[in-house]
């Protein structure tokens, strides 16, 4: 068997694992390669093999650096399965389209631009009706379900725990005499996170390609970053503020509109207006609501004992028009505001920002990790002016960073998941992770006796 890392490998984006089994073309994920334009366009609209020739796609979960280049895959003549869980089937889907809007909107901008240069314009990397086409191929596929997707391989997909049927794929494979297995982690999850089943762990694998995004970060127990968002809000509301907070649509926002509803419910804030702005988020949420049966026993516990939905609570509001959420920056008092985009660089969160950051009563709380260069990174890094729409802003509302909610492993469980398969593994593939990461990653695990790890190089081919 051959395995190709045609995305992800040294970098964090554009998952792309394509084996070769029994004369069979197998591709693990088909993401989207996200970066400057220059540098994505052409990467993304070609493949370093002939979609028509693949035989099957399996689906770990939705986020569109695991998903966002189907479309293109498809257009390119790919006309076989794509094997997911029914919640990633359905949000990749929402968040596929929300992808092509995005592309078609950007070249928009861009073909602007080349007019007045006398450039030609440019097509988009894909349109919405190439996202559309894709979810004719999906084949839903439950957990610990055994399915074929080429011949000698049996396949099952396990709960990973990063977000709403996010899946660890596992190949039990013959090929020849030869019989062995092969564990894809997928984004791995974290213990205790809300909303989601804890990840299975690897067993019996004789080879485990897994992700290390955050080998060279231990993360925060989700209790503390629990403890730091109730004694944000609670001192917010005491000086009458708001709390504006950008929030990926997908995962990000979910989990803290459940954590709001058990703050809530409990009595540990007081009841006030909670609004999930952003047509992605709104659009996941349903999806979210839709799947109840892939929530945790401890979300089953709440809403057993609440009376109450999971995502759902009397003083909260999903905004799906433009003059909804612009009614909301009218409205006085006290109120927390969840919007996209994650690192408050488009969407609705930006007129958010702009009506909110010179309130010194108001609290602007980062959520997640912000790229460098982008509006969410400059406020975390507590920058006193910024400019939101061309205008410059003083930024006078208060900035916490709440480092604990990240839905990916951080190093200690990357180190636990590794060791799991300590004695199984013949060789440990890190992928979708920097190279600090990794070389982080690889000096903790040799510490506890793993030694057999590579970091493969991206289009590097390997014989297993």
């Amino acid at each position: 068997m051959k395995i190709h890392f045609h995305g992800a490998a040294r970098t964090v984006t554009g998952s792309q694992h394509l084996l070769e089994i029994n004369g069979s073309n197998l591709l693990l994920e088909c993401g989207l390669f996200q970066g400057r334009r220059a540098d994505t366009y052409e990467k993304n609209r070609g493949f370093r093999f002939k979609p028509s020739e693949l035989d099957a796609v399996i689906l770990s979960h939705a986020h569109i650096d695991h998903s966002g280049n189907l479309p293109n895959l498809v257009k390119a003549g790919y006309t076989g399965p794509i094997y997911a869980t029914p919640p990633t089937m359905e949000l990749a889907k929402t968040m596929l389209l929300d992808s092509g809007h995005i592309q078609e909107a950007d070249i928009l901008f861009v073909n602007k631009h080349r007019s007045r240069r006398g450039e030609p314009p440019l097509e988009p990397l894909y349109t919405i009706q190439d996202a559309e086409a894709v979810g004719d191929f999906f084949q839903p596929e439950a957990y610990e379900h055994e399915f074929t997707p080429v011949p000698g391989v049996s396949a099952k997909l396990v709960d990973a725990g990063h977000i709403l049927g996010s899946a660890a794929v596992v190949l039990d494979i013959q090929e020849k005499d030869r019989k062995f297995r092969l564990w894809f982690s997928g984004d791995i999850g974290r213990w205790k996170l809300p909303l989601l089943r804890d990840p299975v762990m690897p067993y019996n694998a004789d080879y485990l390609i897994m992700e290390c995004t955050y080998g060279d970060k231990p993360h925060l127990d989700p209790q503390r970053a629990y403890d730091e968002l109730l004694n944000t809000i609670n001192r917010t509301v005491r000086r009458g503020g708001k709390v504006i907070i950008p929030a990926f649509s997908v995962g990000r926002t979910q989990e803290l509109v459940f954590l709001l509803n058990e703050m809530i419910q409990s009595r540990q804030v007081p009841p006030l207006p909670v609004y999930v702005d952003s047509p992605l988020a709104v659009n996941a949420s349903d999806i979210f609501r839709k799947f109840p049966e892939y929530f945790d026993s401890e979300t089953e516990d709440f809403v057993q004992n609440y009376h109450h939905p999971a995502l759902d609570f009397d003083m909260l509001t999903y905004t799906r028009s433009v003059a909804e959420s612009k009614a909301i920056n009218d409205r006085k008092g006290s109120a927390i505001i969840i919007s996209a985009s994650g690192m408050a660089e488009t969407g609705r969160i930006l007129h958010h920002l702009r009506n909110n950051i010179e309130n010194p009563a108001n609290t602007i709380l980062i959520v997640s990790w912000q790229a460098p260069y982008t509006l969410g990174r400059r406020l975390a890094d507590r920058e006193k002016e910024v400019k939101i729409f061309g205008m410059s802003y003083d930024v006078r509302a208060e900035i916490v960073t709440i480092g604990g909610l990240s839905a990916h492993a951080g190093q200690n469980m990357l180190i636990e998941y590794a060791t799991h398969v300590k004695n199984d593994a013949k060789q440990i593939f890190l992928v979708h992770g920097e190279q600090d990461a990794s070389e982080a990653l690889q000096g903790k695990l040799r510490e506890v006796g793993i030694t057999q790890l590579v970091y493969p190089e991206m289009h590097q081919c390997i014989e297993i």
